[in-house]
């Protein structure tokens, strides 16, 4: 790993996108212990340590939440308006026409996505802003509660513009290396306070070593849900072009188990996380009953999250992967799957394989998320963050952001070759 490292930054272009990512990484975190002004931050500290739903929301903040700073939103409305627009381009035929018009549709689409993400963070905004003042830890007036408002709103939209340019300027996607580092930069805290809690007395050792056994296992079942795939066998028949003989060779079409990576348990989140900000906007024994439904610790939420991380798992992978296509580009060079005639029979089988190995995928990716509650309701740890839903986050995005780096070393060691064997007087 460590050469790994060092070979990374000794190619220059890659050494300036994973500098560029450092840098963009260091300003969202400068953002997030930015105050917005007015908002008592004593009060808010005492607000968190109640725990229970804002403890869950400040995890994918970054602690900017528990200081209601700039960057309070995190990337929350840029996710929501990223599953309304997808789920718009399947309803509506013709921005399914305008994504796959190439590069200029896709334009298009991302500043749709931009627009909602400005009405989403406006919305998010008000709802949290007004909820604050309910409460009593934001006391001001009309105009101070605008200034708070386009505060939030613009950090919002700075947050969505830095993962954005991480993603074409840097390594890995943005987005979700900005929930990354959030995570990331909560764990020293989470270990101060839990040792902090063991030397107090208040955590017994044993129950914490069995936590660390829990995690280790957490965080191993990760890596086998993002790295397994299920290998299909393809035959290539052999072929005559000109004097020479193509195929005849043997290989398989990795299908992942989890194609959707962490995009269900991101999506679902901020979807389930929705209706709370909305109850925020009304008092009474209604909005009380909706924001603890919507509360992680409630059935009606876990329920809901099950099925809503199954149904991304599903729609997601359907958005990116395309059985026809694949059946169609085999069948153009010649391959087929053993026992399965080329054609639609070869779109049919993939189809099924692809459904059932998803169908787990998404039932594990359930288990994990579930595992902080587990944690906090057997054990009684109501103060480890590091549950099973940020393990996977973490997980996923550092081993796809790891196969990135190779891929890109890959690539510049390639080119390498090519133009030593260029200088040399080879063939090329």
């Amino acid at each position: 790993m460590i050469d790994g490292f060092r070979d990374a930054f000794r190619l220059p272009d890659l050494k300036r996108r994973i500098l560029f990512v450092i840098g963009a990484l260091f300003i969202y975190r400068l953002g997030a212990h930015i105050p917005t002004p007015g908002i008592d931050s004593e009060a808010m500290s005492r607000l968190f340590a109640q725990g229970g739903v804002l403890g869950f929301l400040d995890l994918f903040a970054g602690g900017a939440l528990r200081r209601f700073s700039i960057f309070a939103l995190g990337v929350a409305p840029y996710i929501n308006s990223s599953i309304v627009m997808q789920l718009l381009v399947v309803i509506f035929p013709a921005l399914e026409k305008m994504q796959k018009e190439g590069e200029e549709g896709r334009k298009k689409i991302t500043q749709y996505t931009r627009y909602g993400t400005i009405f989403f963070a406006l919305v998010q905004a008000i709802g949290m802003t007004t909820w604050l003042r309910n409460l009593g830890i934001f006391s001001g007036g009309l105009m101070s509660m605008v200034i708070v408002v386009a505060t939030v709103t613009t950090g919002s939209i700075v947050v969505m513009w830095l993962g954005e340019v991480m993603s074409d300027h840097g390594i890995g996607n943005g987005i979700s290396l900005l929930i990354y580092a959030g995570i990331v930069a909560r764990l020293p805290e989470a270990i101060v306070q839990t040792f902090k809690l063991v030397s107090l007395g208040e955590m017994n050792i044993v129950v914490l070593i069995l936590a660390l056994v829990v995690m280790v296992f957490v965080i191993a079942g990760c890596v086998l849900l993002q790295e397994g795939q299920r290998r299909l066998p393809v035959q290539y028949a052999k072929r005559m072009v000109g004097n020479k003989v193509y195929g005849g060779q043997s290989t398989f079409i990795p299908l992942k188990v989890n194609t959707s990576g962490v995009i269900p348990i991101i999506f679902a989140s901020s979807v389930l996380l929705f209706p709370y900000t909305l109850a925020s906007f009304f008092k009474g024994s209604f909005a009380d009953g909706l924001r603890w439904a919507f509360s992680p610790t409630s059935p009606v939420y876990m329920v809901l999250y099950v099925l809503m991380i199954v149904f991304f798992s599903y729609f997601y992978t359907a958005v990116v992967f395309n059985p026809t296509e694949l059946s169609n580009n085999m069948k153009k060079y010649g391959g087929f799957i053993l026992g399965i005639r080329p054609g639609k029979p070869t779109t049919d089988y993939i189809e099924r394989v692809m459904n059932r190995i998803t169908l787990g995928g998404a039932v594990a990716l359930a288990i994990i998320a579930l595992i902080p509650t587990f944690m906090s309701g057997v054990m009684k740890i109501n103060t480890f963050y590091f549950g099973g839903t940020a393990v996977l986050i973490v997980v996923g995005v550092a081993l796809d952001t790891i196969h990135q780096v190779e891929g890109q070393m890959l690539m510049r060691h390639y080119e390498g070759i090519l133009k030593r064997r260029n200088k040399s007087g080879g063939l090329l």
